[in-house]
Order: structure tokens, then C-alpha cells, then sequence
């Protein structure tokens, strides 16, 4: 009887424990499983057979097919315009391509941009002859020294130099000039530049700028008789790309939006990366991790979703040329949803105790400070980072009002260089960061549509080269002439000065804008305490600021 008694006290207790072991078995492999499947997203792709996923390529039409076969595989809803795809044109502007758009001195080939560079409005067309500096001759190239005109109107509000330039290259046409080339001599700064974005008619002949480089190379001797051959061959660069749309639908009033830039750097050809060569860039964290996150969350919530909110899975294109993909489905929306919030992922693959998980966005609706402080997590160590702006794609719905969170596990050595690779991903540390995404959306789901809020702004980039700063957040999609505000800055400048979104910068100082590149360049050459005047764009009108930074 007491062994009997002994017995019923202890099966209890033994089938506990095996439950127990069952249960943890269980969720280990379940844990594998996700972290297998993660890997597999990423090995494939940030292998070298995507060569880098570079907007617009064949290896992103590749990384693109894959995800697709992903969405299909769950029987996840396609909510493109062509099924999973939203196509979008990206318009690059003119594009000179160092091949055929060249000078050669005596034999001797100038380079592109360093030596000189075409004017956007130069007709397409080739010459040649033996020219001087100092001497003009029929049927030959002839040269213009910019510094009389700039001398004359340096105190010319109304000064054109492109006009100018128009003007002079008609005359030395109708003079049987077979080209223009210019130059300037002088310490005034001339603003001549490449606008890409120009659309302006074209000169009758080609029309060169040679740099203060390439006179000192090539030109030194202004007596000298030069054997000339140039051409000028500029195109209108347009980019073919997709993002990527899946849905989940519940019936539910709103939508949860889940979303992670696919597209990386290709070979470098863009120029932002941070290493040199045209070497394949993976791009193992920088986005591959935040793709196979968004795959891995579709498959969590295809297996057991909250009903409370629909669901909308999307892959952006253009990330890494200026948040280009999740704008033009912001302004191009594929499906008509009324968004509860926004997910982005944007390299999730480092996470380590030093760097922590960090999440964005804790400051766009005042229901995520009580989200947090009432969820738990394991092993995750946080970092919170109140401001909805930032160099991802949830920028562009923060912009559209729409709450957002942003989950990041810190910059790198790697970042931005072809040693982006996916063995150096924590697999481990990216399941539980997507196992606690799908805790804090299940946690959401009794909510209803959550309330936002405007919040701080970040500064403009992932990373800056200058001092000084306006405050405002660019468009970087913007193809006009100057520079479009996106965004500005509570408490910067801009703000105190007046500026809003829409505003178009021309001209800082001495410097005219054509575009975001030329901006930052302008904004290197000026320290703290320096004043000037700014020159913008609102509407049809054109303001002028004093500015002290």
C-alpha cells in the first residue's frame, strides 16, 4: 500500500519532466528550423551568383524570383501589379559614359570628371583639328576662358553662366567652331557643373569644361598647337526595377505593414561603397538578413496570424539609391489598405551584446512605450531610439504619418564592403530577433489602429562629411534641377529659418545645387559661425534667406 501511495506521488512528477523534455525538445527544433531557413535565404542570396543585387540588375531579378517562389510556396497572396511585382522606372538622368564621351590631347586620354567633364546640354556629336589656347581657327575646336564674364558680373545677381554658355556656343558655332571647350582661369567660382537632370535644348556643337586639373595637364602651354579629338555621347540612363508585395488577409479594417529593402550594391558601380574596386557586394547583412527576416515573419504569420490586422509583406528596390522602392509604392500603392503600422528590417544579422538590437521609431505612437515595457524577451539586449526618420525605408512611411518601428543590429567593418559575406551572420541572435517581432505584432493585435505621433528628426545619411548642416532630409528620388525637401528637422536650421517640404534649394552662397550630391559638396565647404545667403524654390517662387550656421 505505501509503495502504491509512493508510485502515484512520483508518475506526476516523471510525466511533467518528460513532457517537459518533449517540450523543450520541440522547441529547439522548431528554433533550428527557423535559423536553417534563415541561413538558406541568405547564403543564396548574398552569393556571388546575384553579384550583389544591385538596383535594376539581373541579380536582382534573381533575388527577386526567389522571394516570390518563397510567397507562392506559403500561398501568400500576390498584391502587385504584375502579380508579386510592382515594375518602377528609375530616371538616373543623362549618364556620360567614360567609353565614348572622351578628350584625347595628343594621343594622350583625359579623364572623365577628374579632367574634364561634358555639359548636360552639349549636342552628341565628335570633332577634331589642331587647336591653342590662345588662337581660334575655322574648323577646329575652340576655347573660351570663363574669367572676363565671371570678373565683369561677379556682382550680377542676374549672371547666368549656363545661359552664357548657350549663347557663346551658337556664336562660336556660326563661326564654324566644330566644338567648345572652356575653361577658367580665375579663382571665381564658376558653378559649372553636370546636371544630369537638365532637359534643356541642345548646343549646336559639343561643349567641354576642362578642370584646373586638366588645363595644368594638358593645356599648360596656352601657345602650344594641340591635336584635339573629342566626342560627346550622353544618354538618358532609366533603371528597371521591382519591389516585391505579398498579403495576408484577415478581413480585418487595417494593415499591419512589413517590409525590407532586397537591392544592395552590385559591383560598386554606384559609387557608395566604402571599400575600391568593381568587386561583388554581398550584402549578407546589408539587406539579405532583413529579406530573410521578412520571409520567416510571412511564415510565422501564414502559419498562426492574429486576426485583428490584415498583413502586407514588402521587398523594396532602390534602397541604397535613396529609399527609392518604398516611395514609389507610398505614391503608387498597389492594394487599398488603411495602415495600422509599419515594420522595417534593415540589417538584423550582427546582432552581439556590444552592439545590442537597436529599435527606431519607439517615439511614432505613444503605444509603443507600453508595448515594451510589457513584453519579454530571453537574450535580446535593446537599445531604443525614439526618432521615426532614418536612412531606411521606414523614413518614407513615417513621412506618410504612419507609425513605425525600426529594427537594426548595429553598423560594422563590413558595412557597405564586399566583405559583407553571410558566415559572418548570427543565426542564432536573427531568430530571436524575428521571434520577438512576431511576439510584439501578436501583442498588437487587440489594439486597434495605433494613434501617431511626430518625433525628432535624424540628420541626412548614414554617414556625413561635413560640419555643418541645414537640417532637412532630402528626396532623393527628386529628378528636377536643385534639391527637394523631404523633410525638416524639428529645432534645426531650416525649421528656425522657415523651410518646409516641397522646398526646392538652389544656391548656398556662391554655389548652385543640381543636385543632392552637389549640395553636400557645398555643405563641406562651410564651418560653424559662417553666413550666407540661400536660395530657394517654393512653388512658382523663388525666396532668398541669410543664414548664419
Amino acid at each position: 500500500m505505501k509503495q502504491t501511495f509512493i508510485l502515484l506521488l512520483v508518475l506526476p512528477t516523471l510525466v511533467f519532466a518528460q513532457s517537459k523534455k518533449k517540450k523543450l525538445k520541440l522547441e529547439k527544433e522548431a528554433n533550428m528550423a527557423i535559423e536553417n531557413k534563415l541561413q538558406q535565404h541568405i547564403r543564396y542570396l548574398a552569393s556571388d551568383s546575384l553579384e550583389g543585387r544591385g538596383t535594376g540588375t539581373k541579380g536582382e531579378t534573381l533575388a527577386s524570383q526567389y522571394i516570390i517562389n518563397q510567397y507562392e510556396a506559403m500561398q501568400l497572396e500576390p498584391k502587385g501589379n504584375n502579380g508579386y511585382l510592382q515594375n518602377f522606372d528609375i530616371d538616373e538622368g543623362k549618364h556620360a559614359n567614360a567609353a565614348t564621351t572622351y578628350l584625347i590631347v595628343n594621343n594622350n586620354k583625359a579623364e572623365l570628371q577628374k579632367d574634364f567633364f561634358a555639359l548636360a546640354f552639349s549636342a552628341n556629336a565628335a570633332a577634331n583639328g589642331n587647336a591653342a589656347v590662345a588662337l581660334n581657327q575655322a574648323n577646329n575646336p575652340w576655347f573660351k576662358d570663363l574669367k572676363d564674364v565671371l570678373e565683369e558680373n561677379q556682382n550680377n545677381p542676374h549672371f547666368d553662366v549656363e545661359d552664357y554658355i548657350k549663347k557663346e556656343a551658337d556664336k562660336v558655332a556660326a563661326k564654324k567652331a566644330t566644338a567648345l571647350i572652356l575653361y577658367n582661369s580665375s579663382n571665381i567660382t564658376d558653378n559649372v557643373q553636370f546636371n544630369k537632370n537638365d532637359k534643356s535644348a541642345l548646343t549646336k556643337i559639343p561643349v567641354l569644361y576642362v578642370t584646373k586639373n586638366g588645363i595644368k595637364k594638358f593645356f599648360s602651354d596656352e601657345t602650344a598647337t594641340q591635336n584635339i579629338q573629342l566626342n560627346v555621347a550622353l544618354s538618358q540612363k532609366i533603371r528597371k526595377s521591382k519591389n516585391i508585395v505579398a498579403y495576408i488577409n484577415n478581413n480585418a479594417a487595417t494593415t499591419v505593414i512589413i517590409g525590407a529593402h532586397y537591392d544592395h550594391l552590385g559591383y560598386g558601380e554606384d559609387h557608395n561603397a566604402l571599400d575600391t574596386g568593381h568587386v561583388i557586394h554581398n550584402g549578407a547583412d546589408d539587406n539579405a538578413s532583413g529579406t530573410a527576416a521578412v520571409i520567416e515573419l510571412a511564415r510565422m504569420l501564414k502559419q498562426s496570424s492574429p486576426k485583428n490586422n490584415n498583413y502586407l509583406f514588402i521587398n523594396f528596390s532602390g534602397e541604397e539609391l535613396g529609399l527609392l522602392g518604398s516611395k514609389y509604392w507610398l505614391e503608387h500603392p498597389t492594394t487599398n489598405i488603411t495602415a495600422n503600422y509599419m515594420i522595417n528590417m534593415d540589417m538584423v544579422g550582427r546582432y552581439d551584446t556590444t552592439h545590442k538590437l537597436t529599435i527606431g521609431g519607439y517615439g511614432t505612437s505613444p503605444y509603443w512605450s507600453n508595448l515594451f515595457s510589457t513584453t519579454t524577451h530571453k537574450n535580446l539586449l535593446l537599445h531604443f531610439d525614439s526618432s521615426g526618420s532614418g536612412p531606411s525605408d521606414h523614413e518614407a512611411f513615417y513621412r506618410k504619418d504612419i507609425p513605425v518601428l525600426f529594427f537594426f543590429t548595429g553598423s560594422h567593418p563590413d558595412y557597405h564592403k564586399a566583405t559583407d559575406d553571410w558566415y559572418k551572420i548570427n543565426y542564432v541572435g536573427e531568430r530571436e530577433i524575428v521571434q520577438y517581432i512576431y511576439q510584439l505584432i501578436t501583442a498588437t493585435d487587440t489594439k486597434g489602429k495605433l494613434t501617431f505621433t511626430k518625433t525628432r528628426e535624424q540628420q541626412m545619411g548614414k554617414s556625413t562629411k561635413f560640419t555643418v548642416s541645414l537640417g532637412v532630409i532630402p528626396d532623393y528620388g527628386f529628378t528636377g534641377t536643385g534639391v527637394k525637401i523631404d523633410g525638416v528637422s524639428g529645432g534645426k536650421l531650416a525649421e528656425r529659418i522657415g523651410l518646409q517640404a516641397g522646398d526646392i534649394l538652389l544656391q548656398l552662397g556662391d554655389y548652385k545645387f543640381v543636385d543632392v550630391m552637389s549640395y553636400m559638396e557645398t555643405l563641406s565647404k562651410f564651418k560653424k559661425g559662417d553666413k550666407a545667403k540661400l536660395h530657394i524654390k517654393r512653388n512658382n517662387e523663388e525666396k532668398v534667406f541669410d543664414i548664419e550656421f
